[in-house]
């Protein structure tokens, strides 16, 4: 479809939809907005025609168009304000609202048995030796000393096992890749081991040596040792996967925190 017109005129864009019944309309609604925002065509800020005009150039119902909005809702792509200035908007996408959701997502489905506990190590165990080598590579002087801050993170006395900041500290190596795309598929594991994995009777000599390894891994990062930050971080998440693994560790309760 063409572009819309200047975001200060709320036209609806001109083409109509050739709507295909072998998928939802709603859905093909839907993906023809989303498509025109991810690629700026819909700028944040931007507010949308009303239903009754969407319905018009798509040719679908109002109701068609209704669920098709509330679809973007829930991808954070638009937002609805109500009153005489209301609307619905275009929203800028926020990674950290997405990573929240991915993280849900992956809540749920660790309850269920299509995921378990050793399909979340795996990709950790993928990810984070990676992770720590781009790290090494790409860090600089203000990343450095984030990265040190959080291996030397002290722990709460809420919570002797230090749990929040070892994964802290895991976050903030995803994160000083300087690849988005790092953080979004790793934040998300780290959010699932942070609510459903129990972490007491963990004895507190373990809980040192998960700072020794933070330590150790920081500084090879910050020396700029790329093959040794990888390794480091691989042999470190190796030896944490005894803990995670013993019998009573995995919380099955949706409400933990």
């Amino acid at each position: 479809m063409p572009s819309p017109p200047a975001p200060e005129r709320a036209a609806a864009p001109q083409a109509r939809l050739q709507v295909q019944r072998v998928r939802p309309a709603y859905r093909q609604v839907a993906d023809e907005l989303r498509n025109q925002i991810v690629a700026g065509l819909l700028p944040a800020g931007h507010r949308l025609p009303n239903e009754a005009e969407l319905s018009r150039v798509f040719g679908v119902s109002r109701s068609t168009v209704r669920e098709a909005l509330r679809v973007l809702t829930s991808q954070h792509l638009i937002e609805t304000l109500r009153g005489v200035r209301g609307g619905s908007f275009v929203a800028a996408p926020d990674p950290a609202r997405m990573v929240e959701d991915i993280g849900g997502a992956l809540g749920v489905l660790v309850m269920t048995p299509r995921l378990g506990l050793d399909d979340l190590l795996e990709a950790r165990l993928l990810l984070e030796p990676a992770a720590a080598r781009l790290a090494a590579e790409r860090a600089d002087a203000e990343t450095v000393g984030a990265v040190r801050a959080a291996a030397a993170a002290p722990r709460d006395p809420r919570d002797p096992s230090g749990f929040v900041p070892h994964l802290d500290f895991h976050t903030t190596i995803l994160m000083a890749t300087g690849n988005l795309m790092f953080t979004m598929m790793g934040q998300p594991v780290s959010d699932v081991l942070r609510t459903k994995l129990e972490r007491g009777g963990v004895d507190r000599a373990e809980w040192d040596r998960v700072d020794e390894h933070h330590l150790e891994i920081a500084e090879h990062i910050a020396r700029g040792e790329a093959d040794a930050a990888e390794q480091s971080m691989r042999e470190h998440l190796t030896a944490l996967r005894p803990l995670y693994e013993r019998a009573g560790r995995w919380n099955t309760d949706p409400g933990a925190d």
